[in-house]
């Protein structure tokens, strides 16, 4: 007598963990978050005019605090979802808040040197590989950042709160020792451009990279 096995039933899924537990409430996060306040005070700064040297040290500490949460998750084995998903907002929040609200900005007979132009490019790299890179890791590819996009975060970085400074009419008095006012607003005008030409290029990279990634093992599926 012949005996028919009949197949195993499918294993159920195992349930995702939660956004938010007690091991997404670790001070990584907590300086994430305190990185977001920050944005919103920078914001508030350059919208009253005239606080453009406290606005660039808020800015510095701000991006300090981007270095130092990555490093104490790494360090300490703190990487959760949340954490995943607030750095990068957080970041593109408030690089992206930064441009938009000095685009045009004037303070004093002087003026921040960021364009529209600028500010779209910026904006748009931003949306887009944030896009991509959502649907890549849906289909289980690992799309994490190159050194071109460390290197632009890091331009971006140096340009806002130069650009910050060469609003505040005491700060261009104080270096002229080194620098005169003119010289400074060149010297900030060529960093804009560099950071135009370097988000640029490193957008075109990510976009060649992940056409590599699709077409050497187009997925079936995306994973779940």
């Amino acid at each position: 007598m012949t005996t028919t096995l009949s197949p195993m039933p499918p294993r159920p899924e195992s349930p995702p963990r939660a956004l938010v537990d007690r091991r997404a409430l670790n001070l990584p996060n907590l300086i994430t978050v305190s990185r977001l306040l920050l944005a919103v005070v920078l914001f508030v700064l350059i919208d009253v005019d005239g606080w453009w040297r406290t606005a660039a040290g808020l800015f510095v500490v701000a991006a300090f605090t981007d270095f130092l949460d990555g490093y104490l998750a790494r360090k300490y084995g703190q990487v959760t979802v949340l954490g995943r998903i607030l750095d990068p907002f957080v970041d593109k929040i408030i690089i992206c808040g930064a441009f938009i609200f000095l685009q045009g900005q004037t303070s004093d007979g002087l003026d921040s040197g960021v364009t529209g132009w600028m500010t779209f490019i910026i904006v748009a790299r931003e949306m887009f590989i944030t896009s991509l890179r959502a649907v890549l890791e849906q289909y289980g590819k690992d799309f994490s950042a190159q050194w071109s996009g460390k290197l632009k975060m890091i331009v971006q970085c140096l340009a806002v709160p130069v650009c910050l400074l060469s609003l505040s009419r005491p700060f261009l008095d104080g270096v002229a020792p080194l620098l005169t006012g003119e010289e400074f607003t060149r010297l900030r005008d060529g960093l804009l451009w560099v950071t135009v030409g370097i988000t640029l290029y490193s957008g075109v990279e990510y976009v060649f990279r992940a056409v590599r990634l699709w077409n050497a093992s187009p997925p079936a599926s995306p994973q779940k």
